[in-house]
């Protein structure tokens, strides 16, 4: 791979076998290409579809969004750097990778919480959801996503760019991931970020914490419904949910609470696609192919083409 100035970084990707490194590469696009094509179609058919224009669906079609943008931050530059073979990325280029993927990131967890408080009032309030869930307080709970996000990369990307980096300046990840970021830094520097990293997660807590409350409501009115077939309704819309935000919250805890390692293994790479890469390209799936009526609509949208 390419050297490396004092201006920017060296990432060192998959692999260092050329050929196991275009597998990789290879592998992303095609994970990308599924993400960006199942993302763009409940884009566009909870958009024209109008049986599909209820609070549920407004909420599915902003995490559509927020996965195409938190998957093309890091993907797209991890293929350019496998094909290419040049791991150099500049100081502006990873300061602006760093401020997306965490405004990204605290989005999607964001968003994951207003959408697991909506799935709590249409099972437990259901007379009441048209009331609560009108359009003006979703648009404000998308508002609220977007701007927790902003607020967040702000925060992070400022705290940790008033650090000096030194040493070797090699990122052992396919993108400026923040913990490797932290552990280039000069001396104790690190301590800055102590702070935003607290709050952060701390806000963060209060989002798991919220989301599991709301499970636990969810799950003890669907154990009291009488129809079974209601019951089976209630959990394959709530499960699939549920099994993507345990995937993407436990896997990132757990990739930002452990020690970085100055020799990381191929487990470091794992832990990080599984919050990454995963979730956005799951999600269509797990929306699309289990819901009725997205099954519907995306069939009605390619019968009109």
């Amino acid at each position: 791979m390419a050297n490396f100035t004092m201006s920017g970084f060296l990432l060192m990707g998959f692999s260092a076998k050329p050929e196991l490194e275009l597998v990789h590469a290879s592998l992303f696009l095609v994970l990308y290409l599924v993400a960006l094509t199942g993302n763009i179609l409940i884009i566009t058919a909870t958009s024209i579809d109008n049986s599909l224009h209820s609070a549920m669906y407004f909420f599915l079609k902003h995490l559509s969004f927020l996965d195409l943008c938190y998957i093309s931050v890091t993907v797209p530059r991890a293929i350019y750097t496998s094909f290419m073979r040049s791991g150099y990325i500049s100081l502006g280029e990873c300061m602006v990778q760093c401020f997306a993927f965490t405004l990204c990131a605290e989005a999607e967890l964001s968003m994951l919480t207003v959408m697991s408080y909506d799935r709590y009032v249409a099972i437990c309030l259901p007379l009441h959801y048209e009331i609560i869930m009108d359009v003006h307080k979703c648009a404000l709970g998308v508002l609220g996503v977007w701007v927790s996000g902003v607020i967040s990369g702000t925060m992070h990307t400022a705290a940790i760019f008033s650090m000096h980096f030194c040493g070797s300046h090699v990122i052992h990840q396919f993108f400026c991931d923040i913990p490797q970021l932290l552990k280039l830094s000069c001396s104790n520097e690190y301590i800055r970020d102590i702070g935003v990293s607290s709050f952060l997660s701390f806000m963060a807590f209060l989002c798991v914490v919220f989301i599991g409350h709301s499970y636990i409501q969810i799950f003890s009115t669907v154990l009291r419904m009488p129809s079974a077939e209601g019951r089976a309704k209630a959990f394959s819309t709530c499960l699939p949910h549920l099994a993507v935000v345990i995937l993407f919250i436990s896997t990132s805890i757990f990739e930002f609470l452990k020690p970085p390692s100055d020799s990381p293994s191929a487990l470091d790479i794992l832990l990080t696609i599984m919050y990454t890469v995963v979730p956005p390209t799951l999600n269509p799936m797990i929306y699309s192919l289990r819901n009725q009526a997205m099954k519907t609509a995306l069939r009605k949208f390619f019968q009109r083409r």
